[in-house]
Protein backbone atom coordinates (compact mmCIF):
# COMPACT_ATOMS: atom_id res chain seq x y z
CA UNK A 1 0.00 0.00 0.00
CA UNK A 2 1.31 3.78 -1.04
CA UNK A 3 -0.17 5.40 1.54
CA UNK A 4 -0.79 9.16 0.66
CA UNK A 5 0.58 11.83 2.69
CA UNK A 6 -1.11 15.21 3.88
CA UNK A 7 1.31 17.84 1.71
CA UNK A 8 0.54 15.27 -1.17
CA UNK A 9 -2.99 15.52 -1.31
CA UNK A 10 -5.59 18.26 -2.52
CA UNK A 11 -8.97 19.17 -1.87
CA UNK A 12 -11.32 17.87 -5.10
CA UNK A 13 -8.87 15.53 -5.24
CA UNK A 14 -10.26 11.80 -5.62
CA UNK A 15 -9.02 8.47 -3.75
CA UNK A 16 -8.79 5.34 -5.75
CA UNK A 17 -12.08 3.61 -6.41
CA UNK A 18 -13.65 0.08 -5.67
CA UNK A 19 -15.71 -1.30 -7.90
CA UNK A 20 -17.79 -4.34 -6.63
CA UNK A 21 -19.51 -7.45 -8.84
CA UNK A 22 -23.05 -7.67 -8.99
CA UNK A 23 -25.18 -8.09 -5.67
CA UNK A 24 -26.38 -11.89 -6.11
CA UNK A 25 -28.53 -14.06 -4.01
CA UNK A 26 -25.20 -15.71 -2.62
CA UNK A 27 -23.56 -12.36 -1.87
CA UNK A 28 -26.71 -11.75 0.57
CA UNK A 29 -26.73 -15.21 2.14
CA UNK A 30 -23.06 -14.92 2.63
CA UNK A 31 -23.58 -11.73 4.30
CA UNK A 32 -26.18 -13.07 6.59
CA UNK A 33 -23.68 -15.68 7.65
CA UNK A 34 -21.18 -13.51 8.34
CA UNK A 35 -22.75 -10.96 10.17
CA UNK A 36 -25.68 -12.97 11.66
CA UNK A 37 -27.88 -10.59 10.25
CA UNK A 38 -31.06 -13.07 9.14
CA UNK A 39 -33.63 -10.43 8.93
CA UNK A 40 -36.03 -12.47 5.93
CA UNK A 41 -36.60 -9.20 4.12
CA UNK A 42 -32.57 -10.04 2.66
CA UNK A 43 -33.07 -13.34 2.28
CA UNK A 44 -36.39 -14.59 1.37
CA UNK A 45 -37.74 -13.48 -1.27
CA UNK A 46 -41.67 -14.94 -0.44
CA UNK A 47 -40.79 -12.68 2.60
CA UNK A 48 -40.26 -9.89 0.67
CA UNK A 49 -42.83 -9.95 -1.63
CA UNK A 50 -45.38 -9.98 1.26
CA UNK A 51 -43.43 -6.88 2.29
CA UNK A 52 -44.08 -5.19 -0.53
CA UNK A 53 -41.15 -5.54 -2.59
CA UNK A 54 -40.59 -7.23 -5.87
CA UNK A 55 -37.78 -8.94 -4.65
CA UNK A 56 -34.73 -9.18 -1.52
CA UNK A 57 -32.15 -6.38 -1.03
CA UNK A 58 -29.06 -6.16 -0.04
CA UNK A 59 -28.05 -5.30 3.72
CA UNK A 60 -27.29 -1.67 4.21
CA UNK A 61 -24.40 -2.60 6.42
CA UNK A 62 -23.15 -4.61 3.56
CA UNK A 63 -22.68 -1.37 1.36
CA UNK A 64 -21.59 0.22 4.06
CA UNK A 65 -18.60 -2.60 4.35
CA UNK A 66 -17.70 -2.03 0.65
CA UNK A 67 -17.87 1.66 1.58
CA UNK A 68 -15.37 1.13 4.12
CA UNK A 69 -12.97 -1.38 1.88
CA UNK A 70 -12.28 2.17 -0.55
CA UNK A 71 -11.52 3.64 2.85
CA UNK A 72 -8.59 0.88 4.30
CA UNK A 73 -7.71 0.20 0.67
CA UNK A 74 -6.61 3.72 0.62
CA UNK A 75 -4.79 3.93 4.15
CA UNK A 76 -4.53 1.69 7.00
CA UNK A 77 -7.65 1.19 9.57
CA UNK A 78 -5.23 2.85 11.92
CA UNK A 79 -5.85 6.29 10.20
CA UNK A 80 -9.55 6.24 9.64
CA UNK A 81 -10.65 8.82 12.95
CA UNK A 82 -14.57 9.28 11.89
CA UNK A 83 -16.49 7.08 9.17
CA UNK A 84 -20.42 7.61 9.12
CA UNK A 85 -22.70 6.93 6.15
CA UNK A 86 -26.45 7.62 5.57
CA UNK A 87 -28.41 5.24 3.81
CA UNK A 88 -30.12 6.90 0.58
CA UNK A 89 -32.04 4.32 -1.44
CA UNK A 90 -31.96 0.18 -1.63
CA UNK A 91 -29.43 -1.76 -3.12
CA UNK A 92 -30.72 -4.30 -5.36
CA UNK A 93 -30.02 -7.65 -6.92
CA UNK A 94 -27.65 -7.31 -9.43
CA UNK A 95 -26.23 -3.70 -8.59
CA UNK A 96 -22.68 -3.44 -9.53
CA UNK A 97 -21.70 -0.97 -6.91
CA UNK A 98 -19.06 1.93 -7.53
CA UNK A 99 -17.67 3.34 -4.46
CA UNK A 100 -16.25 6.55 -4.28
CA UNK A 101 -14.37 9.49 -2.16
CA UNK A 102 -13.35 12.82 -2.87
CA UNK A 103 -11.20 14.97 -0.36
CA UNK A 104 -13.53 17.86 0.69
CA UNK A 105 -10.83 19.49 3.66
CA UNK A 106 -7.51 19.32 4.81
CA UNK A 107 -7.62 20.20 8.76
CA UNK A 108 -5.62 19.95 12.09
CA UNK A 109 -7.37 17.80 13.95
CA UNK A 110 -6.26 17.00 17.66
CA UNK A 111 -2.42 17.96 16.63
CA UNK A 112 -2.99 15.53 13.83
CA UNK A 113 -3.28 16.44 9.95
CA UNK A 114 -6.20 15.00 8.48
CA UNK A 115 -8.54 15.03 5.63
CA UNK A 116 -12.09 14.69 6.01
CA UNK A 117 -13.75 13.08 2.87
CA UNK A 118 -16.86 12.56 1.10
CA UNK A 119 -18.32 9.37 0.12
CA UNK A 120 -20.61 7.47 -2.07
CA UNK A 121 -21.76 4.12 -3.49
CA UNK A 122 -23.65 4.23 -6.67
CA UNK A 123 -24.50 1.64 -8.44
CA UNK A 124 -24.59 1.17 -12.31
CA UNK A 125 -26.96 3.84 -12.95
CA UNK A 126 -25.63 6.52 -11.13
CA UNK A 127 -28.32 6.02 -8.45
CA UNK A 128 -26.76 6.62 -4.91
CA UNK A 129 -27.25 4.10 -2.69
CA UNK A 130 -25.05 5.27 0.18
CA UNK A 131 -23.62 8.53 0.91
CA UNK A 132 -21.04 9.14 3.63
CA UNK A 133 -17.59 10.96 5.06
CA UNK A 134 -14.48 9.55 6.59
CA UNK A 135 -11.81 11.55 8.64
CA UNK A 136 -8.73 10.59 7.83
CA UNK A 137 -5.13 11.10 10.12
CA UNK A 138 -2.38 11.51 7.37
Amino acid sequence: MNIPTYKDVSIGAKIPSLIKKPITRTTLALFAGASNDHNPIHIDIDFAKKSGYEDVFAHGMLVMAYLGQVLTNWVPQTSIREFSTRFKAITNLGDELKCEGVIADKMEVNGEQCVKLDLSVKNQNGDVKLAGSALVAL
